[in-house]
């Protein structure tokens, strides 16, 4: 591999501390960058290894890198990442309040024990979600972001949180989360995305509203 020198200047619409994988798009945007430079010729899932080496994980490395809805994890010290592309028809209805929010207070808030019913509930959503966007079977997604593993106890951070899913759910929306350790919050919609987005921001109007669509390119040098 060639010894090249560069200067570097990181910009994006991804906001920081807002769970929404700012660190996780900077690092894949330079890995693909440089490995174009220096002609290194690595595949996408060398690189996507060592993504997770800088992030610790793969969970937000792997959709910036393939785009789409991507499950991912660790086994046996290799990175497993199987992907699905998502209709255009979806949008994601993402609230970004003015604060952030430190991924590691938030992390100390989530108990490191966690009930048998409260595990086997976490379980059972993740893999119905999963099988819902990869039959494309979208509106079987209602009801299944009812978590019990982060949200109840993040939601002293973010005490809007629940009045702001539920006014976006009562407004049309399939359902909504918490967007990593937060502050920003989404709604999945195939309908009424414009009344979502109202209804959601009428709850903390001291907010930005994004209307996003699903990216299956991943990154991609232009």
């Amino acid at each position: 591999m060639p010894s090249i020198g560069l200067a570097v200047t990181l910009g994006g619409r991804v906001p920081i501390g807002r769970g929404l994988g700012a660190s996780a798009t900077a690092r894949v945007g330079l890995l693909v960058a440089l490995n174009e430079l220096t002609r290194a010729g690595l595949d996408r899932h060398q690189l996507l290894t060592l993504a997770t080496t800088l992030e610790g994980h793969p969970d937000n490395a792997s959709p910036a890198l393939f785009g789409g809805f991507t499950v991912s994890g660790l086994t046996l010290g290799t990175v497993r990442c199987l992907r699905f592309k998502v209709s255009p028809r979806l949008k994601l209805v993402t609230l970004i309040p003015r604060f952030q929010i430190s991924t590691e207070t938030a992390r100390k808030l989530v108990p490191s024990v966690f009930s048998k019913a409260d595990t086997a509930h976490s379980l059972n959503r993740a893999a119905l979600v999963t099988a819902a966007f990869a039959s494309g079977q979208y509106e079987q997604l209602r009801g299944l972001f009812d978590d019990r593993v982060h949200q109840p106890f993040r939601r002293r951070l973010i005490p809007q949180l629940t009045r702001v899913l539920r006014a976006g759910e009562k407004a049309g929306a399939i359902g909504g989360w918490l967007s990593g350790s937060g502050s920003a919050i989404m709604c999945l919609t195939l309908a009424q995305t414009h009344a979502v987005a109202r209804a959601m921001h009428a709850e903390l109007p001291d907010s930005e509203i994004r209307l996003l669509s699903p990216d299956n390119r991943g990154a991609v040098i232009l």
